[in-house]
């Protein structure tokens, strides 16, 4: 009975940590979106809105990667690189082999997930942490793309190419479309499935969860594939927005996604996050960064911005686990 009792107070302290880090984000978005309207007039413009519904769907695609990963109190510091890396590779089989966009994209999901079963098989099975193991894969990848492109962009691509990252359905853009469908498929499995109790489990307690019967070497390697597969789905949106495959595309973008997944409730300490916060994790990251441009604000400042959006919101996960922890 106490065992029980204890689970469920555990239960209840993640319930409400994570509603309290999602009201809390839902609400910074709001007053961001109210200030920009007024602080710009180009921003409720068609074309910006547009525009910010483009970028978001790139940051929450991968975000949404990062969040898996994060919950199993893993990180993927490789997301950039693997971005760029598949992207490229889809821009190539279009220019030079005549292949359509959706072999390209299915081409760049591939680069992904090939990517991401090299780094769960590196926490998996050689059992390095994931912050080293990942941080080798973005190096290897950055160094990858580089060598395939020479360094230089792939562009003389068809205008069929833009149709992922800036094609348009019913008014709403397409790659918004499927970030939607990702996100749900995403929160489904991660809310409704065994696969995504197990990565609960493993994020909570990972040696718990082994002697619980969990597959945890199989399990890690599916979480960082399924991730690199988002990862690469991402990277052929960025460069379908661009028309262009860029070699120096996602320097930087680990830190937008790993923003994105904790303001939106998901604890570096593993074990919580949804998918719902890590969307407007996102919507808010992407609000900055289109704030910022249309202010005139400088893009290293843009970056101070995000690190210390970073700051805050992990101190503010710890805040709240100390004091949930002293009121359950």
């Amino acid at each position: 009975m106490t065992e029980l009792r204890a689970h469920a107070v555990e239960w209840m302290r993640e319930r409400i940590a994570v509603a309290v880090s999602e009201f809390t984000a839902a609400t910074a978005l709001v007053v961001l979106f109210t200030a920009l309207c007024f602080a710009s007039p180009h921003f409720l413009t068609a074309d910006n809105l547009f525009n910010i519904g483009s970028q978001t769907a790139v940051i929450a695609v991968i975000a949404v990667a990062q969040t898996i990963v994060i919950i199993t109190k893993g990180i993927d510091l490789s997301v950039g690189s693997v971005a760029a890396l598949s992207g490229v590779m889809g821009a190539i089989v279009v220019r030079d082999l005549g292949f359509s966009v959706w072999t390209a994209a299915l081409v760049a999901i591939a680069v992904g997930t090939l990517a991401g079963l090299a780094n769960g098989a590196l926490v998996a099975f050689a059992r390095l942490p994931p912050f080293i193991a990942t941080l080798g894969m973005m190096s290897v990848g950055r160094g990858l793309v580089f060598i395939v492109t020479g360094a230089v962009g792939v562009y003389s691509l068809p205008k069929s190419f833009q149709l992922i990252g800036n094609g348009v359905i019913g008014g709403i853009p397409f790659a918004v479309v499927v970030t939607a469908i990702v996100a749900l498929a995403a929160g489904y499995l991660l809310s409704e499935s065994r696969f995504g109790q197990h990565v609960y489990a493993m994020g909570s307690n990972l040696e718990a969860a082994r002697r619980a019967g969990v597959p945890v070497r199989r399990n890690l390697i599916a979480v960082y594939a399924l991730a690199g597969s988002l990862v690469g789905l991402g990277g052929m949106i960025a460069a379908s927005r661009v028309s262009s495959g860029q070699p120096n595309y996602g320097i930087g973008l680990e830190l937008d996604v790993i923003a994105a997944a904790v303001i939106g409730g998901a604890s570096l300490f593993g074990g919580q996050g949804r998918i719902a916060g890590t969307l407007i994790g996102a919507f808010l990251i992407a609000l900055v960064r289109n704030g910022s441009v249309l202010l005139g604000i400088n893009i290293h400042y843009q970056q101070v911005i995000v690190g210390l959006i970073i700051w805050a919101a992990v101190y503010f996960d710890q805040y709240r686990r100390r004091r949930l922890e002293t009121r359950v």
